[in-house]
């Protein structure tokens, strides 16, 4: 009899298959580069001027808004237990998906990393791993967003607690023309985009996209 996290063989007489994950080539499933991210987001905001920039690591980041959800840009670490060939990086991509081997495309966007290992587990499960333990760590947040009066508007790696304030000084600073007085973020919550308007220590969460207004005198 298998034990959890082995291959199930198929019984005598069937016609079923049993997979060897252990000959399943990696192919163009796993992800190993980092996000493609613009030159300038990889200069240090320390040497701007910024030290008190906290770079805490990736996390679930969880607040009034519910769980943290997966989305696009989340790199992920799945570990199935015994199995090293399924254990892999990936990147969650522009429609919300990873492919995973033997089971194929999984859906992430809108899980919580639990309910992502679930489904995953419950696919491989049904007849390809016996009693398969799975689990989803995220490696890196997925990055945010600024446009507006900024000096290098782009893409950034998230940063862990980092508010609008934060997100302007990653992004290098204020233009000339920049109002230092409201701030406009769109964020996607349960599927719905939305805009908020904030000031300059509200939360900015990943995914999120900050705007800065241009100053009218």
């Amino acid at each position: 009899m298998a034990r959890a996290g082995e291959i199930m063989s198929a019984p005598a007489g069937s016609d079923t298959f049993a997979y060897d994950v252990s000959e399943q080539q990696a192919g163009p499933v796993v992800v190993e580069e980092a996000p493609v991210i613009p030159a300038v987001a990889a200069e240090s905001w320390v040497d701007r001027g910024y030290a008190d920039v906290a770079l805490t690591g990736p996390k679930a980041v969880a607040d009034s808004d519910g769980p943290y959800l997966l989305d696009s840009g989340d790199r992920l670490r799945i570990f199935v237990y015994g199995q090293p060939n399924l254990s892999r990086t990936y990147i969650v991509d522009h429609a919300g998906q990873i492919p995973v081997p033997l089971i194929g495309t999984v859906n992430a966007r809108g899980l919580t990393t639990n309910g992502l290992a679930g489904v995953i587990g419950s696919r491989l499960g049904a007849e390809f791993v016996r009693d398969p333990q799975v689990t989803v760590d995220i490696l890196q947040n997925r990055p945010f967003f600024i446009l507006g009066e900024v000096r290098s508007a782009g893409q950034y790696p998230y940063v862990s607690g980092m508010t609008v304030e934060t997100a302007i000084a990653i992004a290098g600073g204020y233009s000339e023309r920049a109002s230092k007085r409201q701030y406009r973020i769109t964020r996607r919550i349960d599927g719905v985009v939305e805009e908020i308007e904030a000031p300059s220590d509200y939360v900015v969460k990943p995914g999120d996209t900050v705007f800065v207004y241009e100053r009218f005198f």
